[in-house]
Order: C-alpha cells, then structure tokens, then sequence
C-alpha cells in the first residue's frame, strides 16, 4: 500500500499495483470530473430554448405529465434527430427563427416534432393552431375565428357571441361592435 497525494491536495492509500498499472491515477477527483465533462454537452440547461426542448419530449414521452395525453397519448414523437441531441434541436431553432418570445410549434398539429413540421411563431398565432381549432368558410378561404374577427376588428368572444344567436356570418362581421344593442 501506499499513501499518494493527489493533485487535488486529498490523501488516499492505493495498492502498489493499482498505482504501477495506471488503474488508479487521482483519489477519485478526476473521474469525477470526467462523468461530469461526459455529461455536459452545453451550458444552456438554464436556457428558454433547452426548457422548450426538454418541454417537448416531456409532452410526448412524460405519461404522467399533464399534457402526455394530447401528445404522445395521441402517437405524436420527437424525432430521432432531436430526441436525444440538444444540439442538434438548438442548432435547427438558430437557423429558423428562434427567438425567446416564441414558441415551438407543430404545423401539421396531429404531426411528429421533427424540422419539416415545426416552427417558431407567437403565442397568438400557436394559439390559431390547435386540435379543437374551428375554421370557417369565407369568400372561399378557411379562417380560423380569430383570423375572421382580426380582419373586422371584432374580439373572438363578439364573434362567437354572434354567431351563437344565429346571426350570419355576414352579419356577424359587417355589422359594427356597437350596432348590436
């Protein structure tokens, strides 16, 4: 046995053999910092775009996360590329728009997370984009409701309201805020 002085100044006695074989190079500090340096791949798990990649996974593989059930519940993964690859995912949002006031989004809402089905818009626009999103016919295009009431300058909630005591479509966006009364 032998007692050795690590680099990092602790005591710790060490078989002979250990020692001549190479088997045993630190008290255990070093090993220590190499499971660490192995680990750590970025220095932006404190970052909005990590929580917005670990959120997304989350929904798709958490089955006992709150929203597992309109996600992975429905068969909806994330990609290979992404799946495991922080900086694979970081490297795709920098080259298509991330910014921190936006939010991941899936095109095709019933699609995967993987770069031809998502993109970075706004809290507004994701909230256009949902499962139980309505689209209404108007001179030949689909709109959502909120879409159609932006256009008249109408809330989504007067738009409803109208609609909902059977007024037209028409009517319901032609006719002023206040001409209701």
């Amino acid at each position: 046995m032998w007692e050795c002085r690590c680099d990092c100044g602790s005591i710790k006695n060490v078989e002979g053999s250990k020692l001549k074989s190479g088997e045993i190079v630190s008290c255990g500090c070093y090993g220590n910092e190499r499971r660490i340096e192995r680990a750590t791949k970025h220095n932006d798990s404190r970052t909005r775009l990590y929580k917005s990649w670990i959120g997304m996974k989350q929904r798709c593989y958490q089955k006992k996360g709150s929203d597992y059930q309109n996600y992975g519940g429905r068969g909806i993964t994330v990609c290979d590329e992404w799946k495991n690859d922080f900086i694979s995912f970081k490297t795709w949002a920098m080259q298509n728009g991330y910014s921190d006031n936006l939010t991941l989004d899936r095109i095709d809402v019933n699609g995967n997370y993987c770069p031809e089905n998502c993109r970075w818009i706004t809290i507004k626009e994701q909230n256009r984009n949902k499962t139980n999103t309505v689209y209404i016919e108007y001179n030949g295009k689909n709109y959502t409701r909120c879409e159609l009431a932006d256009m008249y300058n109408l809330s989504t909630g007067q738009l409803s309201a109208r609609l909902n005591i059977g007024w037209t479509l028409e009517r319901a966006l032609k006719t002023p805020l206040y001409g209701d009364r």
